[in-house]
């Protein structure tokens, strides 16, 4: 966890043993079910954990904060940020089951009691929150049809509310539609080829409606 540590200094002790604890329970369960390419299983921390906390530079979720993972898949990027954000609750929501079950039993044995993962496709997830986090699951266009009624609107607690995706690639037409998009290249707070080409793409809430 020596990367993590690097770019996220203030993480305590305890956060930094659930990392480590959480990459060695998805390369176990990545033996029996595909949570994540298995090709990376090598690079896990990099392409996935460091990936995924990115969202934390960009936005700091307060106590209370609601937050949806859609397409969690194996719990990114909803477990890296339960983990750096402790007091803020994360629903993460998937469409296959089995890794549904997974994502489940890894939060279970991290002692993650912020976090809770369930098996519903994003249109049909029955309730509201704050903030959408997800990584690369479709377009943009497609995803924020599906996501857009799930998002409460702002209020003097919550500003930022909105989504926050992760995608790479050339994205200029996928983005053309959108208006008061904001992009963040991930090259600019990571060294790495990795990250070359990476970006959190944000769209506040009034963009959406």
């Amino acid at each position: 966890m020596e990367t993590v540590r690097k770019y996220f200094p203030e993480l305590s002790a305890v956060q930094l043993q659930q990392y480590e604890q959480f990459r060695a329970s998805i390369t176990q369960w990545n033996q029996r079910i595909n949570l994540i390419s298995r090709k990376d299983i090598d690079h896990l921390t990099e392409r996935h954990i460091l990936h995924c906390l990115s969202i934390a530079r960009y936005v700091h979720f307060n106590p209370g904060d609601t937050i949806l993972d859609v397409g969690t898949g194996g719990g990114f990027p909803g477990i890296p940020l339960a983990i750096f954000f402790p007091e803020a609750q994360f629903t993460l929501i998937d469409s296959i089951g089995k890794k549904v079950n997974a994502v489940s039993q890894i939060i279970q044995s991290l002692g993650i009691d912020n976090a809770n993962c369930l098996q519903v496709r994003a249109e049909n997830y029955p309730s509201k929150a704050r903030y959408v986090v997800s990584r690369a699951v479709t377009k943009l266009d497609r995803f924020v049809d599906w996501v857009k009624d799930k998002i409460d609107p702002p209020s003097e607690a919550s500003r930022g509310n909105g989504i926050y995706y992760l995608k790479g690639g050339d994205l200029q037409e996928e983005l053309s539609t959108f208006k008061n998009i904001t992009v963040h290249p991930l090259n600019e707070i990571y060294s790495g080829v990795f990250f070359e080409g990476k970006k959190l793409l944000y769209l506040p809430y009034y963009s959406l409606h």
